[in-house]
């Protein structure tokens, strides 16, 4: 059974930093290709940040703010949120998959974790 564990959320004002982690148990994590998505109340759940086999990549409303990273050895995700505002207020989950080739889609994740809160004040 794979187990994703998110920690790391909480309440910070706009403008500051927050580090979300996620911990992969049950299969080797070095296999998997992992994403970040967030869904605020009464909305869909949004990518945030993928890292696969090839690259990162990251939607245009955290571009420059967020950064995706890996450590294999640790089995864990991290997801680095800096300048931080209003509307990043959500739920944040980390997902894997196998293989994804549209990193983007909820769809294409096979696992998720529980999900951590994130709330920005303004």
């Amino acid at each position: 059974q794979v187990l994703l564990v998110e920690s790391g959320g909480g309440l910070v004002q706009a403008g500051g930093s927050l580090r979300l982690s996620c911990v992969v148990s049950g299969r080797t994590f070095s296999s998997f290709e992992m994403g970040w998505f967030r869904q605020a109340p009464g909305k869909e759940r949004d990518f945030v940040a993928s890292i696969t086999r090839r690259n990162e990549y990251y939607a245009d409303s955290v571009k420059g703010r967020f950064t995706i990273s890996r450590d294999n050895a640790k089995n864990t995700v991290y997801l680095q949120m800096n300048s931080l505002k209003p509307e990043d207020t959500a739920v944040y989950y980390c997902a894997a998959a196998y293989y994804t080739h549209y990193y983007y889609d909820t769809g294409a994740y096979d696992y998720w974790g529980q999900g951590t809160q994130v709330t920005v004040s303004s």
